[in-house]
């Protein structure tokens, strides 16, 4: 259902201050200071040399609720080119695993249970076992002595973690030879976004802003141009839900297209909103807007953008390529914290988050 908003609150620094009781905004601009200090507790746990083991057998990356998941499923399309070992993604560590294997995972819930009863089997079994995780409670327990324990250091709400576990998780993959990731230029990059989705510059300069203004009366179709991208649309569904109580499809856009009835109503350009229109009634269907998401660049990347305008002309295209020059994994970090911060716009203006400044909506 399209979200009923507040658009002045955006461009009021002070009514947003007092709607963002809970810090969100804030928390969520402390990207960069938390790739800095998880790469500050690798170094001091000396990470690198740990695990200087040279080639394991397997990467397990453990994937829980939260922004673990969507963690797991960006490092999995980071590292999948080019990687010489295998990486399996799964929600507890496999039976086979083994003194050759390394198993990595990402949680904010210190008492996941089956979580700490699998890595404690993963220890027990030889495995090398790097978790990034609170550093009470049963899930760090079930490493001490045995494991290395990336606890966070910059407080942040648990769905607001995604830059600490991914920090992680390339640390751990860096330390491996499994990818080359530069995590000061990454942090960089994420303060520099966070600069120019501050709340006191207006919707205009705001990119953030402006996303969560796009979407703002419309069902978002996030759809990945390349596997990065699709990993990065799974984290603003996850985002858009956590912080705005908006539903995203977020997909491949070659599986996106492969379902004809929703493929129908976007090559027809969805439908368009009537201002006039009962908010009650949804006999006219659903508003949509396609983002065709474009992290990759290159032949391959460039022939997909071309193939999904030509069945989706309509559609809005980001890719981060186009406004500033790094990496894939910073360009995917980069997008990723836009669309967290679009969200947490979206939802103090919707009123779905926020104190006693909040937007309410009116109702009859």
């Amino acid at each position: 259902m399209p979200t009923v908003l507040d658009d002045s609150l955006l461009d009021d620094p002070a009514r947003l201050v007092e709607a963002d009781s809970a810090g969100l905004l804030r928390a969520a601009a402390m990207a960069g200071a938390q790739v800095r200090a998880t790469a500050e507790a690798a170094a001091e746990l000396e990470l690198s040399d740990r695990l200087d083991l040279g080639r394991p057998r397997s990467l397990v990356l453990i994937d829980r609720p939260g922004v673990s998941r969507t963690v797991t499923r960006l490092l999995a399309a980071l590292l999948a080119p080019a990687c010489p070992v295998p990486v399996v993604v799964a929600e507890i560590v496999p039976s086979w695993i083994g003194a050759l294997d390394v198993v990595f995972a990402h949680t904010d819930d210190a008492g996941d249970r089956e979580l700490a009863a699998s890595l404690e089997r993963a220890a027990r079994f030889g495995a090398t076992v790097v978790l990034s995780a609170p550093a009470e409670g049963p899930v760090a327990a079930s490493v001490a002595g045995k494991g290395v324990l990336l606890a966070p250091r910059i407080p942040v709400p648990p769905e607001l973690a995604f830059p600490r576990g991914l920090a992680a998780g390339l640390l751990t993959a860096n330390a491996l030879g499994l990818l080359v990731a530069d995590v000061q230029a990454l942090a960089d990059q994420l303060d520099l976004e966070a600069e120019k989705d501050y709340l006191a510059r207006e919707s205009f300069a705001n990119p953030a802003k402006a996303l969560a203004l796009r979407l703002a009366d419309r069902v978002p179709l996030l759809w990945g141009l390349d596997p990065v991208a699709v990993a990065v649309a799974d984290h603003a569904a996850h985002a858009f839900a956590a912080h705005a109580g908006m539903v995203c499809d977020a997909e491949d856009y070659r599986q996106a297209l492969a379902r004809p009835a929703l493929r129908r109503v976007v090559q027809s350009g969805g439908q368009e909103r009537d201002i006039f229109a009962d908010p009650d009634d949804s006999s006219g269907g659903t508003a949509t807007r396609v983002l065709l998401l474009s992290v990759r660049t290159g032949p391959a990347a460039e022939a997909a953008r071309f193939q999904a305008e030509e069945f989706l002309p309509g559609a809005d295209v980001i890719a981060p390529a186009e406004e500033f020059e790094a990496d894939e994994i910073v360009r995917a970090a980069v997008l990723a914290l836009r669309f967290e911060l679009a969200a947490v716009y979206l939802g103090l203006a919707a009123g779905r988050i926020g104190g006693a400044g909040r937007y309410e909506p009116a109702t009859a």
